[in-house]
């Protein structure tokens, strides 16, 4: 019997979440359209150990959670009517987390395809209630996930500064992220994540494609991780400003981080605790913290300087990277220039970028988005409006970055139309407001304050 056709999946009536597994370190991911043909996403687990009797109940519901989560990749395609979960049906705390995950964490998807999610979202629940999750006895230990950024390395540092036992992990293949872990001299992770090549059939004939939650899937990853190679943390880098939304549309939020805010850590957090481990704690150490305040602890860590890169153009499934770690032209590039330009001598940063992106005329529609001067912020990781602008006041008063073309055009065109209560550095350098660090973490906020 021939295998079923792959057709354009935007005719779907139905998604289904067909099966997972897991054996020998690899996790199987099964998917499908309506009868079409099944998609199959492999997540793989170097050197995985047997894992221990006490953890397989609390693996099963991690490992059922990653296969509704990284769902997202296959759903966004064609984004059909009905969603079906075979096998079992989802608690209603299940299904109230999936809902809000793909219904935020596609909202930029939907921004861009003009479409209107609200009310198509319906993950299955069932009403029974499920019994709270035990107490593992989890390793005292932390998994540091590192980006390539300057975000993962200021984390790694703060808890290498207070002794933590953490390993550096990724997901994916990256030469880059790879050089960055490596200098932090952790032990390092590196889980492999293999896409369906169906997947990218679909896009050729005419799927819908955009945004996915990624940090979400990711994070699905390291809590089967935490409980294969036994950690009780999870400590990832999203700063305060991830909680910014880009835009509004159709009266909808729309937030390039949604995965990364605290709205999303929080029903995370809370879920794990509730239904997978008790004694699992997931969190983000740069939750109290700004972007420019992350950004200067940065510039405290020179050993870095040559290695990081925050450039999203390097970390492309497909198509072309930049011949350097940065490409000068993207709002990644721009803004980290910009919010370390402030903290680090004027010759280091040209050292680091190549380049001098504030005295580029042709760059002032980027750096306008930034400050959401006649534009939106960019759909990219950046921080608020208003620290580019309070960085790009700084500058403005210095000597040495006064006359660039874009601070001069700032200082001249731009500033006149801005309150000036709204323009102080200092408050964007101190932390504030909730966070889920647990107690035996929370020296690494002092260490990232730099107390």
């Amino acid at each position: 019997m021939s295998a079923p056709a792959l057709t354009d999946p935007r005719q779907a009536q139905a998604f289904r979440f067909v099966r997972c597994g897991y054996a020998d370190g690899v996790a199987e991911l099964v998917y499908a359209f309506d009868d079409g043909p099944e998609l199959v996403e492999r997540i793989l687990y170097p050197d995985a150990p047997a894992l221990p009797a006490a953890r397989r109940e609390a693996f099963a519901a991690a490992l059922r959670l990653l296969h509704l989560v990284a769902g997202v990749s296959y759903y966004k395609a064609g984004v059909p009517e009905r969603i079906v979960v075979e096998g079992w049906t989802p608690g209603p705390d299940t299904a109230s987390l999936l809902d809000a995950l793909y219904l935020h964490g596609l909202a930029e998807f939907a921004y861009r395809n003009k479409l209107d999610l609200r009310g198509r979202i319906r993950f299955p629940r069932d009403g029974a209630a499920a019994a709270p999750a035990a107490t593992l006895g989890l390793p005292r230990r932390t998994l540091a996930p590192i980006g390539g950024g300057k975000d993962s390395l200021v984390v790694v540092e703060a808890l290498k500064r207070i002794g933590e036992d953490a390993t550096a992990v990724w997901v994916g293949r990256s030469a880059l992220i790879e050089a960055c872990a490596a200098r932090t001299g952790l032990p390092m992770l590196n889980i492999g994540r293999e896409l369906s090549p169906l997947l990218f059939e679909l896009n050729r004939l005419g799927a819908l494609n955009g945004h996915i939650p990624v940090t979400a899937v990711n994070s699905a990853i390291l809590v089967c991780a935490a409980l294969l190679y036994g950690y009780d943390a999870i400590a990832f880098a999203n700063e305060r400003s991830a909680s910014s939304a880009t835009l509004e549309y159709e009266g909808q939020a729309v937030n390039h981080q949604w995965s990364k805010s605290f709205a999303f850590e929080r029903m995370l957090h809370a879920y794990l605790k509730a239904h997978v481990a008790a004694d699992l704690h997931y969190c983000s150490l740069l939750r109290p913290f700004p972007e420019l305040a992350v950004t200067r602890a940065f510039a405290r860590l020179p050993q870095y300087f040559d290695v990081f890169s925050s450039c999203n153009r390097n970390f492309r499934i497909l198509g072309p990277r930049p011949a350097d770690r940065w490409c000068g032209q993207c709002p990644k590039c721009h803004f980290v220039f910009l919010a370390l330009a402030p903290f680090l001598p004027k010759p280091r940063l040209l050292a680091i970028f190549g380049q001098n992106l504030l005295d580029d005329d042709a760059q002032a529609p980027g750096f306008d988005a930034l400050m959401e001067y006649r534009d939106h912020k960019p759909f990219e990781c950046v921080g608020e409006g208003a620290e580019a602008r309070a960085a790009m006041e700084a500058l403005a008063a210095r000597p040495e970055w006064r006359e660039d073309a874009l601070v001069a055009r700032y200082r001249e065109e731009i500033r006149p139309q801005i309150l000036a209560a709204q323009l102080a550095l200092e408050p964007w350098l101190e932390p504030g407001g909730e966070h889920l660090v647990p107690a035996r973490l929370a020296g690494a906020l002092d260490a990232i304050r730099g107390t």
